[in-house]
């Protein structure tokens, strides 16, 4: 019979598949102490609160959620009524993997343009943004990207403050789906701040469980006015958790000691080291510039179906043979170079 050889602890096919940090779970165990009260009144959450204005500034507001979906969702929802339209690339997580919620709880249109590497740019805004005033059409209302993008790129700051400028020009605003904002401002060496607020950002979803943590996001609103109704939307949106204290401590421990970014740069330098070890390999092409923690890769599909027989992980653009690798807080060196290797050996066939 031939060997079956058995799957790795830990695998290259996203970082929602990695453990929670030790720190975090420690953070968790610290919490689990005694009862206060629920839904978000309480001191934990207050305090992680805190930890937010410390890295984001004053005026803003803060409000936990269960899942990226939701923080997407409840994001957009307090910035647009029905009738409006919301700008985002045509691979958005909120156009190809949110199963229509969007839509379906915003009642918005979404409208997708064509990337480039993974972005969109004002002059793809421009082009779409017509109808305005015009009861038969939908109105541009948000513009949405994604950082870092889906395509594992990053937007640069001018990048965004370009798409924010055009966004306010116009009467609209600047959403960040920022699942993994902390791989794309440690690899611009920004502070969380810069890679955001001080770019005209508007509204955050804020990504924990890509970076460490057990479970939940956050969704930041750099004009608190803005979230003025958060409290109800949430509630509404199934998204308000009755013990708010154990999401809120995951994100004061990946808030504090710099977490954050020690994970974030340690998952990106994974993602460079098994950049430098697959180019060496035949017919292993990158697709895109591996700018944050995932590397897309291009391969033979008969080893893409041998690689997957020891490693789970997702095709991206099935009918091009394109695959996503993402790295980790957790990968390590080895894991990386046992990976290539599987790589290399498949497909020499």
């Amino acid at each position: 019979m031939p060997q079956v050889l058995a799957r790795p602890l830990r695998s290259f096919a996203s970082d929602n598949n990695a453990g929670i940090h030790p720190e975090v779970l420690d953070a968790i165990a610290r919490a689990n102490q005694g009862h206060v009260v629920a839904y978000g009144d309480d001191p934990y959450t207050r305090s992680a609160v805190e930890k937010f204005k410390e890295h984001f500034g004053e005026g803003i507001e803060v409000f936990f959620t269960f899942n990226g979906t939701g923080a997407n969702v409840l994001g957009l929802q307090a910035l647009t009524r029905p009738y409006h339209a919301v700008l985002c690339s045509d691979f958005a997580h909120i156009y190809c993997d949110e199963c229509g919620a969007p839509e379906k709880h915003t009642g918005c249109k979404l409208i997708p343009l064509p990337h480039q590497d993974g972005k969109i740019t004002p002059e793809l805004v421009r082009r779409v943004y017509h109808g305005i005033g015009d009861q038969h059409h939908v109105q541009a209302r948000v513009v949405s990207i994604t950082q870092s993008t889906e395509m594992g790129t990053v937007y640069q700051p001018e990048e965004i403050r370009g798409l924010a400028g055009f966004a306010h020009e116009h009467g609209m605003f600047l959403h960040v789906d920022g699942a993994r904002i902390a791989n794309a401002a440690a690899a611009l060496g920004q502070t969380l701040r810069q890679a955001t607020r001080d770019l005209g950002v508007d509204v955050l979803s804020f990504g924990g469980t890509k970076n460490g943590i057990m479970g939940g996001e956050a969704v930041v609103f750099f004009d608190g006015a803005l979230g003025e109704d958060f409290l109800f939307l949430r509630k509404q949106g199934m998204q308000l958790a009755s013990k708010m204290r154990f999401i809120a401590v995951q994100f004061e421990a990946l808030l504090t000691n710099d977490l954050w970014r020690r994970s974030a740069e340690h998952a990106n330098r994974m993602a460079r080291a098994l950049e430098a070890e697959v180019r060496r390999i035949p017919q292993v092409r990158i697709v895109w510039k591996v700018e944050a923690n995932g590397v897309f890769a291009q391969l033979p599909r008969p080893a893409i179906e041998k690689i997957k027989a020891r490693y789970f992980f997702y095709p991206w653009i099935e009918e091009e043979n394109i695959v996503r690798w993402m790295c980790s807080f957790d990968t390590t060196e080895d894991d990386v170079k046992a990976f290539a290797e599987a790589v290399a050996e498949a497909v020499r066939g």
